[in-house]
């Protein structure tokens, strides 16, 4: 089995409670110029059904709000015992989708969430301790096949830190906005000489974040200001973490959790992992995200569950 260099294999022993180094990808996908002759439409074109996606193509805005899931890994664990402080996950297994998404609006498109490093397409499977990961495409492919590159996402933020939400950042072009609020920003990037709250991180493992314009943003961010998108801070998994509402035109208000849930039995039983940051708050930070949701009738998505992601339409509008 290959080593993944933008994997710290200690890291993913220790549940994904700090992520690794985050090195730009040297084998970083270009998006891929229409052949002679052909549209950009005829390029998007699905190769297995010759028919062209429902997505508003390259260059062009969408004319309404859009929520697309792209794939961005799978994760076998198998003993999920530190996903519980209370210690009844011991010796149970899952699987979890690793799901970021683009939200495309009118005035600009937003990418949630970087997944798992792309270099795991080439490395292939890669297991330690209880966890092994994988990867089949990554995001620029899957905006390619949307007639889209990476230098039409205008905006990126993260519900955190943690490698599997950060994975594909070396991808993002230098041109895009981080939107980032600051505890999440100290988190990732502590003080000259301070202890890192996250063992064995440090400064030097975020550089791919250090090419993007930076937004410091507050709690319920309103990100096109017109309260379609809304950052909502949840934190307690990492001291920064954060949840993204979508007020969908037809399908209504949709909540993707990041990591304030990992599976629908967490939600259900309200169990927090023993490598939060902060267990109090996560609980705090499930009670007030819980009763933002019931009010709304919000659809939740978590996004490691696969019941909840699976069987999603293409677009969500």
């Amino acid at each position: 089995m290959k080593n993944l260099p933008l994997i710290s294999l200690g890291v993913l022993a220790l549940a994904m409670s700090a992520c690794s180094p985050a090195e730009p990808n040297g084998d970083e996908t270009t998006p891929i110029p229409p052949a002679e002759g052909e549209t950009s439409d005829d390029a998007a074109t699905d190769a297995a059904t010759g028919e062209t996606p429902s997505y508003a193509m390259a260059f062009e805005p969408a004319e309404e709000l859009q929520l697309i899931k792209l794939d961005c890994g799978t994760i076998y664990v198998s003993d999920l015992y530190i996903f519980s402080v209370e210690g009844d996950y011991a010796g149970q297994t899952d699987t979890f989708t690793d799901t970021c998404w683009l939200v495309r609006h009118p005035d600009g498109d937003l990418l949630w969430d970087l997944g798992l490093p792309g270099e795991l397409v080439e490395a292939g499977e890669q297991t330690q301790d209880v966890f092994t990961v994988s990867l089949e495409k990554t995001i620029s492919d899957q905006l390619i096949g949307m007639g889209l590159g990476m230098s039409d996402v205008e905006m990126v933020s993260i519900s955190h830190s943690h490698f599997d939400h950060v994975g594909q950042a070396g991808d993002i072009d230098a041109s895009t906005t981080w939107l980032v609020n600051e505890a999440e920003y100290n988190f990732m990037f502590p003080e000259a000489g301070a202890e890192s709250q996250a063992e064995g991180q440090s400064e030097s493992q975020f550089p791919a974040f250090e090419n993007l314009t930076r937004e410091t943003i507050g709690d319920n961010h309103d990100v096109f200001g017109d309260g379609a998108v809304i950052i909502m801070e949840t934190p307690g998994h990492t001291p920064g973490h954060a949840s993204l509402l979508v007020n969908l035109p037809e399908t209504g208000p949709v909540f993707l959790t990041g990591d304030l849930y990992h599976r629908e039995e967490s939600r259900e039983g309200e169990r927090v992992p023993a490598f939060n940051t902060d267990v109090e708050e996560t609980r705090a930070s499930i009670a007030a995200f819980e009763a933002r949701a019931e009010e709304l009738g919000a659809r939740v998505i978590i996004q490691h569950e696969p019941a909840d992601t699976n069987d999603l339409p293409d677009v969500m509008r």
